[in-house]
Parts: structure tokens; C-alpha cells; sequence
């Protein structure tokens, strides 16, 4: 077996054509990665079967691809496959199927993908008009197979991506059915992050003379990643994304939570709070995931919250960071999370919050991934909004330095605002209007630390007074509660601010301690410490407004 280290060869080192080359200079690559550096060459040079141990986000796509482009024959109309790559996600499908076709050039090769929740139908178009490499999930191959739509006769080459996630993931029995389909004198290549006893036997059982290749371990972290952590309650890791997101000029991130039901409240929180955020997991329907990733990759959401096994294939180079709401049970998962950030020589940021419970499992993750993982203080309010503050001086000032702006309409409309006052009271007004909300610092919750308020002179963060606030995890007013509030636009609040209003002239409340305010047509939410609960509730259930419950606690 051979280890392969860092080396200083270039792709131009390794016997590829130069129209392969071309392709690859085109996307900014010029060195290869280890185990491109090692398998390319192996590829290209002999017939024997390849094993390659190399963790994920290594380059081990282009370690085939690129020699299958060089190898595989030009494709003619109708022939079936030179190549079946098996995948054990359908995100992993999609992305290794895109990265061959962009160096693949002027080739005439054909690339199809095969996946369950897809169209049948297309799926089926697609391998009658022929293709040369089909990339597929183990289920739908097999799929294709029984139908006798997918030929493997003319296989020469077949690669299992990702072989311990797909035997994790239950597939081996599909694996073996599979390679039983496939020729005898087909190359075969298997890449794993890890070499359990069924991948062995897999090796014994069907491949022939294979070379193995191995990426050295310590390859797990990326110097491009700051890499911090929080320590935060449970309850207060809402209050603590949204400071770090808002401190940030350009955010664009992935949130990983550990289970489907946290994620799709953590996006719900978001939303409801006006970001623009999507869930991710294994509920979500197909059509449903492309639609989410294509709005992501496209910004027009910049937060994606997702769980592990949604996100495997999620393949962008520009996060800003990485969120772990909660940190992974394993130190490998934490590796892969935050290697979705800090890719292609720009710099990325991963952010843990550890709760109590959970600094164990930091120390472990610092050991094993060798990581350094320092810790943070998160901003407090004033902070926030300074930085917020800063941002808008920022673009105005980029605005008025351009040459080329064209003020178009805009030029008429603040000459008009400037006849009704000063220069300085027009633009106070023009900032009140559109940054009320975004500046004022009841839009922020409390934060505490160990069920006590941080800052230990000042019960809450705008001052002093006979309230302390409240704390998400507990504290001085309770845990935090979400009221169902049976009035809404009908009855003439027609917004957060309005709900916020009236909640306090009516029940004594100040708004400033009522948040997470959504407003719909005929009922509302919001968020208040146990004990402002319990008040409202008192106050406003006495009043009939011809609504029997007018509020309670919500159900979910």
C-alpha cells in the first residue's frame, strides 16, 4: 500500500491530454491533490484495479474522472454505458455527475444520472438515447437493471464513491447484486474514507490485482477555516446565531442540526424573524431539495439549515461559514461539516455552540481532528448594531466613490424630500423608515450563560430597570413561551409592531420583552418569558372580543 503526503507535481505531471488540461486550468487547478496525485497516474498507466482510502472533500471525483474522460471511448447514439459510478446520495450523484461534464471539454461524452425520487421517465429517455457513464444511487441502478433499461455488457469501469457510507446506509446487498450484473473483465476502483471487513470482502469477491492507495490521515483540517466556539445554553442558541449572523456584512451559511425536527424549527425561527432561510433533511421531497439548493446556490436564500445526510453533496466554494448548532457525535462528521467552508483558497469561518453537556465531546473532536478550536465571546447588542451601523455607512460610501452610478429616478425623489427639511433631518427620516427594526435593540433577546445573565450589573442589555429581561434556558422569569394569540389583521394589527403595542397597553407587558412576533390574517404568535406569559394570558383571556380562547400556549 502506498501513503501518499503533499507533493509539488501539477496536473501537467500527471499524463493527461491537453484538451483534459485545458479543462482543468479553466477552473483555477494547478497542483493535484494527494490522491489525484497518486490514483490519475495508476489510472492511465496500467490495468489493475485501484483502492483509494481518502476522507471526503480530498478530490477523489477528479482521481476517476479525469482518467475516465481520457480513457472511455467517444459515445456513439444508443450504446450503453462504458462506466457506472455508484453513489451513496442522490446529492453525491448529482455532484459527481457535474464535475466530470466540466472536464470532460469537447469530448463527446455522455453523462447520465440515476437516482431514486427522480423522474422515472427522463431517467429512462436518457439511457435509451445512450450515454457513456451513468452515475447513479445503488437502488435506482438496481431499478434499471430489473427493467433491463440500464445494459452493462460494454462496462469497462466501475467505481464505488464513498463505499463505507454506502454500506452505513444499508446498500450492500444492492452493491453485491450489482457487481454481479457488471463483466468480469471490467477495472473496478473503490474509494472509502475507512476499510471495514465487508469493503475487504467486497475487494476479494470482485476484484481482481488492485494497487492501494492511502491519503495520510492528519489531512483533516483546513488552514483556511478560523475554527471558534460559544459556550450557550440550549435555549440561547437562536439569540446567539442571529448575533453572529448579524455582525457579518455578507453572510452565507450552512447550519447543521442533529435531527430533522431541529432543523425545520431553526429554519421556522428564521423565517419568522425575516431571514431568508430554507430547511434541508430527509423529509424533504426531491423536486422540493433541487428547488432549495438551486435558490441557495443562487442566494437568493444565503441560509440553508440542514441535517448531515442532506447535506452530503452540497458543493459550494463560497460559504462564508459553518454553524454547528450542536457539535456532531463523531469528530470525522465535525471534519466534514466545516470543509464545506474555506474551499478553493478563500477563507471560511466554523462556529460551534457548545452547551454544557457537550464539552466533552469538544475536547474529543480537538483531539482526534487535531483541530484548534478557540473560543469566542459573542457580541452583545450594542455591538451588533454598531456593526450593522457600519455596514450601511460602508455601501453608502462605495455608492457616492463610483463614478458610474446612475441615480436615475432617485436623483428627482430626494430632491423633493429635501424641500421638507434639513439635509440632515430628511436622511434621519429616509434611516428611521428603512432601519428601524434592523437598529433597534429590542429586536435582540437576552442571552444567558449557565442559567445567569452574562452581564451581571445590568439585568438586560438597553439599560437599567425593575425587569431583568428574560432567559431562553431559564433565569430569573422562566423558560421561554410561545403564545397563539386569536387576533390578527382582521382585527386591525396588521404587524409585529402593532401586536407588540397592543399586547403592552392591554396587559401591562412592555414590548420590548415580546418577541419572534409573526402576524397572520386571523390569529398570531410570539415569544415571552413564563412569567410575561402567564400575565398576558390573565389579562387578555378576561377579554371576549367574541373569541372564546383569545390566548394560550402554542402546541408546537
Amino acid at each position: 500500500m502506498t501513503n501518499i503526503e503533499n507533493g509539488t507535481l501539477t496536473f501537467r505531471e500527471l499524463g493527461l491530454s491537453e484538451s483534459t488540461l485545458q479543462a482543468i486550468e479553466s477552473k483555477g487547478y494547478v497542483n493535484p491533490t494527494p490522491i489525484q496525485a497518486a490514483c490519475i497516474p495508476l489510472l492511465l498507466g496500467n490495468e489493475k484495479d485501484i483502492i483509494g482510502r481518502a476522507q471526503t472533500g480530498t478530490g477523489k471525483t477528479a482521481a476517476f474522472g479525469l482518467p475516465l474522460i481520457e480513457l472511455l471511448e467517444e459515445q456513439q447514439p444508443g450504446g450503453s454505458p462504458q462506466a457506472l459510478i455508484l453513489a451513496p446520495t442522490r446529492e453525491l450523484a448529482i455532484q459527481v455527475a457535474e464535475e466530470i461534464i466540466s472536464f470532460k471539454g469537447s469530448k463527446k461524452l455522455f453523462v447520465t444520472t440515476v437516482y431514486g425520487g427522480a423522474s422515472m421517465t427522463q431517467q429512462l429517455k436518457d439511457l435509451r438515447k445512450g450515454t457513456s457513464i451513468v452515475v447513479g444511487t445503488p437502488g435506482r441502478v438496481l431499478d434499471h437493471l430489473h427493467k433491463g433499461s440500464l445494459r452493462l455488457e460494454n462496462l469497462s469501469h466501475l467505481v464505488l464513491d464513498e463505499a463505507d457510507e454506502m454500506l452505513n446506509m444499508g446498500f450492500i446487498d444492492d452493491i453485491r447484486e450489482i457487481l454481479s450484473h457488471a463483466p468480469d473483465e471490467k477495472r473496478m476502483l473503490l474509494f472509502s474514507a475507512t476499510m471495514p471487513p465487508d469493503i475487504r470482502n467486497i475487494a476479494r469477491e470482485f476484484m481482481g490485482p488492485y494497487d492501494e492507495v492511502a491519503v495520510a490521515k492528519q489531512q483533516m483540517t483546513n488552514s483556511n477555516i478560523s475554527q471558534v466556539y460559544y459556550e450557550v445554553s440550549e435555549a440561547d442558541k437562536l439569540e446567539a446565531l442571529v448575533r453572529l449572523m448579524e455582525i457579518e456584512k455578507d453572510f452565507y451559511g450552512l447550519i447543521f442540526c442533529q435531527t430533522k425536527v431541529e432543523t425545520d424549527n431553526v429554519a421556522n425561527k428564521l423565517i419568522e424573524r425575516g431571514y431568508a432561510a430554507e430547511a434541508l433533511h430527509g423529509d424533504i421531497s426531491q423536486h422540493q431539495r433541487e428547488r432549495i439548493l438551486s435558490r441557495f446556490k443562487g442566494r437568493s436564500i444565503n441560509i440553508l439549515v440542514a441535517t448531515d445526510v442532506a447535506a452530503r453533496g452540497i458543493d459550494i466554494n463560497n460559504l462564508t461559514h459553518v454553524f454547528n448548532f450542536g457539535l456532531p457525535q463523531d469528530p470525522e462528521s465535525y471534519v466534514h461539516r466545516i470543509g464545506r467552508t474555506g474551499r478553493a483558497g478563500r477563507k471560511g469561518t466554523a462556529v460551534s455552540f457548545i452547551s454544557p453537556r457537550e464539552f466533552r465531546r469538544l475536547a474529543l473532536v480537538k483531539r482526534v481532528a487535531k483541530a484548534e478550536i478557540v473560543k469566542g465571546k459573542l457580541p452583545g447588542v450594542k455591538e451588533v448594531i454598531d456593526a450593522k451601523v457600519g455596514h450601511i455607512k460602508e455601501e453608502v460610501s462605495k455608492l457616492l466613490v463610483t463614478e458610474e452610478v446612475e441615480y436615475g429616478k432617485f436623483s428627482g425623489i430626494a430632491a423633493e424630500l429635501l424641500e421638507l427639511g434639513t439635509p440632515e433631518e430628511v436622511l434621519a427620516a429616509v434611516l428611521k423608515i428603512s432601519y428601524e427594526d434592523d437598529l433597534d435593540e429590542k429586536s435582540f433577546n437576552k442571552i444567558s450563560e449557565g442559567g445567569f445573565f452574562k452581564d451581571k450589573g445590568d439585568r438586560r442589555e438597553g439599560g437599567k430597570g425593575r425587569r431583568g429581561g428574560y432567559s431562553d434556558g431559564g433565569g430569573a422569569f422562566g423558560e421561554r413561551k410561545r403564545l397563539f394569540i386569536a387576533l390578527g389583521k382582521l382585527d386591525k394589527i396588521n404587524g409585529p409592531r402593532e401586536m407588540a403595542s397592543y399586547l403592552e397597553r392591554e396587559t401591562g407587558v412592555p414590548g420590548k420583552f415580546i418577541h419572534e412576533i409573526r402576524v397572520t390574517d386571523k390569529f398570531s404568535f410570539a415569544s415571552v418569558s413564563e412569567r410575561d406569559a402567564m400575565q398576558i394570558m390573565e389579562k387578555l383571556n378576561g377579554k371576549s372580543r367574541n373569541k372564546k380562547t383569545m390566548v394560550e400556549i402554542a402546541k408546537n
